[in-house]
């Protein structure tokens, strides 16, 4: 681990400028050492930082250091910047500092509270130089920078950035003198350890061009970005001085206007004021401070045309830019079009930490929905750092809250406390995050690591959950969330579903506790932890037979409880035959509309496939009346909606204070896509062995799926022809591929590429 030894400095009138300051100072390259041959430059934040050297930019990455726990560890960037250092030695040059809010000194959650972690921004920085001859400079933050104002008057991650392009001195990024400079002083950050950064950054993903612009009915100018992304809208402007753009972004449209209700009290508001230049020189404005969850932007005070303005504006997507591994594609356009909404919401929500939502007054790392995600995100992109790193801001918050894995992480919310909650203990699926995650990453990828590293957070879970155990041996004590946004839940109380959420809460609990017991008996030295793991799941099992499950049938008789109990294995091979019946009949009675929220909905076609029911799997997955995963899709969704009818048929929002039109959580269930329709799953950790197992069904005439995985890329198509299931693996070398079609016996097949055929299963249209 590398150590540093620079203090995070703040600027002395920060609260005067009322702007994001510039830290700066002017150097000289050292002399008579020959030319600069390498130059690596450590950047960190309370806040964000964006650096500048040698009047450049440092880097594309965006709102760096990233979220962590803040109260005990800050991540420090690394940037190689030779290539910035190209003035002679003996020559000045620049280092500076521009610092936002960021989530460390911004607003945070909904109570309207904010600054939970500084009341100042500081930035801290390390530039390491070497010359031709081996000397080392250094130039590291202290009371010898100074700090002036910028041109970002304003700027909060959920209510927006302002800019005044009338103030924007550029003198800042280079020698000489600089106006309206102030000192420095230096910010203490206590015991808080400062760490590598070891994850993929923020960066743009893409750019996006408007597909519409137009005036709405209330006179409005409004632009129509095609999809629903995150990031902010780029403006190339030119006008009279002072003039100011406003830009306001919203998910959707409800009566042909912006639709900004479900963003509750976040302004997502940008404001641009002209510098007067010209049209030689017009102002560009890009609010790197802030995102914004949209698909459409209201323009106030545009100067031109609504041609020019479609000219003038570019969306760019924002993200953490983790590496896409897995892919899908099928016979079916609406099931494709959903796949890339699960997607494109991902890509939204994986920004520096697992959120739930990008666009209102919360983008908090919600374990609940990160634990029925992750096998799917896992598939979809490469989340070994990104995840790793934020489960060990869960095991920091867990021991110091009592072994309580809180509801989001970094926990803001006990800074905010979610009354609507009660005081935060441990709560399944949400807490159990800190055991399904990292069981998940090492299936994903067959690393014990992060079972050793997690292992003591794992084991904490489960003791708290023991602690809270009633005397029947349940998990039924304490607040839970419970099968949340249930779709026959009234709007205004997701909590109150159909499952009886002690059923849910202890069926989890046996699911945390069989694998911890797994992952203990993969580490040396946990022999007492595996035993008493072991024995707590056996406990569980029996106590959730005798009190929950009578002549097959289970407390409160809903697609949730069954699908929870067949798939975490609680139930014996009797009643889980009676489950699977009795699972199908519900999704029959329901018209196979889903009847399922955060709880069920990543286990139940899995539950149903499991038990012979794969017909009734399929028709859930396909249907498109609401409540169903495609229905949005016929709606012209383009991401993964936090409620099933987050907008309605009418076109009306959903009237409920929470809805949010790019939540991940509800499509978990493309990691069965991935395995059960696609056909590709892993029989080892980290698919060292892969089933290969395609289950056509729902009309589809052929699919096809494809991973990177650590030992190479797999990939498997399958199309019905002539009454015959045709089959192309693809398997890297090293790689056994284990193959279960229908009316075959089970084949092994080495690296290489192969072609199999076998009876169809189903009627081929």
């Amino acid at each position: 681990m590398t150590t540093w030894t620079a203090p995070f400095i703040a600027a002395d009138a920060d609260a005067a400028f009322g702007s994001a300051p510039i830290l700066r100072r002017e150097f000289t390259l050292d002399a008579g050492h020959g030319a600069v041959t390498a130059a690596t430059l450590d950047v960190s934040a309370l806040g964000v930082v964006e650096a500048w050297l040698g009047g450049t930019r440092v880097s594309d990455h965006l709102l760096q250091p990233g979220w962590t726990s803040y109260e005990w560890r800050i991540r420090v960037v690394s940037h190689d910047v030779t290539e910035h250092l190209t003035a002679a030695p003996g020559s000045a040059a620049v280092l500076a500092l521009v610092l936002g809010r960021g989530w460390a000194a911004g607003r945070l959650a909904w109570g309207g509270g904010g600054g939970w972690y500084t009341d100042e921004r500081a930035g801290f920085a390390e530039l390491h130089v070497t010359f031709a001859d081996g000397h080392e400079q250094t130039l590291a933050t202290d009371t010898d920078w100074q700090a002036l104002p910028s041109p970002i008057t304003d700027d909060q991650l959920y209510d927006g950035q302002d800019v005044d392009a009338r103030v924007d001195d550029t003198t800042w990024k280079h020698p000489g003198q600089v106006q309206h400079a102030a000192g420095v002083h230096t910010v203490s950050i206590g015991d808080r350890e400062l760490v590598d950064d070891t994850v993929p950054p923020v960066r743009p993903l893409a750019e996006i061009a408007p597909v519409d612009v137009w005036t709405s009915p209330s006179g409005a100018t409004l632009v129509d970005f095609g999809v629903n992304l995150v990031g902010w809208v780029r403006v190339t402007a030119s006008g009279p001085a002072g003039t100011v753009l406003t830009l306001r972004h919203a998910e959707v449209l409800e009566h042909d206007e912006l639709g900004t209700r479900p963003l509750r009290t976040a302004n997502a508001t940008d404001h641009f004021t002209l510098s007067g230049s010209g049209a030689d020189a017009p102002d560009v404005f890009e609010p790197r401070f802030t995102f914004h969850g949209f698909r459409y932007a209201e323009v106030d005070g545009w100067p031109g045309s609504l041609d020019d303005l479609r000219a003038a504006v570019t969306a760019v997507q924002v993200g953490s830019d983790l590496t896409r591994t897995g892919r899908f594609t099928s016979s079916q356009e609406l099931l494709n079009t959903f796949h890339e909404n699960v997607v494109r919401g991902m890509q939204g929500n994986f920004l520096s930490v697992p959120t739930d939502c990008p666009q209102r007054d919360e983008r908090l790392g919600w374990t609940g929905d990160i634990a029925a995600f992750a096998p799917t995100a896992s598939y979809l992109f490469d989340t070994r750092a990104f995840l790793g790193d934020w489960l060990r801001d869960v095991w920091l918050e867990q021991q110091h809250a009592d072994g309580v894995i809180p509801f989001v992480v970094p926990d803001v919310l006990k800074y905010s406390p979610a009354e609507d909650f009660g005081v935060p203990d441990a709560t399944a699926i949400w807490s159990d995050a800190g055991v399904w995650v990292p069981w998940t990453l090492y299936q994903a990828y067959g690393d014990t690591a992060v079972l050793e590293e997690q292992f003591d957070s794992m084991t904490a879970h489960l003791r708290r959950i023991r602690d809270h155990l009633s005397p029947q041996g349940l998990w039924d004590t304490v607040f839970q969330f419970g099968d949340w946004l249930d779709p026959d839940a009234p709007p205004e109380d997701a909590a109150k579903a159909k499952a009886d959420p002690g059923v849910v809460a202890t069926v989890c609990a046996f699911r945390s506790a069989t694998l911890v017991a797994e992952a203990g008996a993969l580490l040396p030295g946990h022999e007492a932890e595996t035993s008493e793991a072991r024995e707590m799941a056996t406990s569980l099992q029996a106590a959730f037979r005798e009190h929950y499950v009578t002549d097959g049938r289970i407390r409160s008789d809903c697609t949730t409880v069954y699908a929870l109990a067949i798939v975490f294995g609680i139930l014996s091979d009797e009643d889980t035959r009676a489950a699977g019946d009795r699972l199908a009949e519900l999704a029959a009675e329901s018209g196979y509309r889903i009847s399922t929220g955060f709880a069920g909905t990543p286990f139940i076609t899995d539950a149903l496939t499991q038990t012979g029911h794969l017909d009734d799997a399929y028709r859930l997955l396909l249907q498109t009346e609401c409540p169903s995963w495609l229905y949005p899709v016929t709606m012209g969704a383009t991401t993964v909606w936090e409620r099933w009818d987050s907008m309605l048929p009418d076109g009306t929002i959903n009237p409920g204070e929470m809805t949010s039109f790019n939540h991940y959580a509800l499509g978990a269930v493309a990691d069965w896509m991935h395995r059960v329709v696609g056909g590709l799953a892993p029989l080892t950790p980290g698919y060292e062995t892969v089933l290969v197992a395609p289950q056509p069904g729902g009309g589809l005439t052929w699919a096809e799926t494809s991973l990177d995985t650590v030992h190479g890329h797999v990939a498997v198509r399958w199309e019905l022809v002539d009454g015959e299931l045709l089959v192309r693996v693809t398997v890297p070398e090293g790689v056994t591929a284990v193959v279960r079609l229908p009316g075959l016996a089970e084949q092994q097949l080495a690296g290489g590429t192969h072609e199999l055929r076998a009876p169809a299963a189903v009627p081929v249209p």
